[in-house]
């Protein structure tokens, strides 16, 4: 992200953002934009799988839209997690419902298992740029 990218406001992600720099670009197509949060997880800050964190501002407005969002908060954020791998980057309002319902059914069967098997369907998407805007 280009310096003071958030003095607009916190704001979604989109294909063409130009608050992303050229060199932030290939490390987001590649979803290597990632790597620096492996800090957070060492802090026991974050988890390698679990829901995504998102925005102070956003998650309020989403908390507000989306029935269930704040549930995703009963684990620690992660890296990696079931919505990721099974859908894309956020567009729209329905892409957000879908995310929960992943989320929220990973919560539920959260296991060691499921973790792995989520890590190993981590690695094609970020080879094949799945998901990637």
């Amino acid at each position: 992200m280009v310096s003071d990218s958030d003095r607009a406001g916190q704001i979604w992600a989109s294909k063409d953002d130009p608050r992303i720099t050229a060199v932030g670009h290939v490390l987001r197509k590649y979803r290597l934009d990632e790597l620096p949060q492996l800090l957070n997880v060492l802090k026991g800050d974050m988890n390698i799988v679990g829901p995504r964190p998102e925005q102070p501002r956003i998650f309020q407005e989403l908390r507000e839209q989306v029935s269930g969002y704040q549930e995703r908060q009963r684990v620690l954020p992660g890296i990696t997690g079931w919505a990721q791998v099974n859908h894309s980057y956020d567009q729209s309002i329905e892409d957000v419902r879908k995310k929960v319902e992943y989320d929220l059914e990973y919560i539920e069967g959260r296991s060691f298992f499921n973790d792995l098997t989520i890590m190993a369907r981590t690695v094609p998407v970020m080879i094949g740029k799945k998901g990637s805007i």
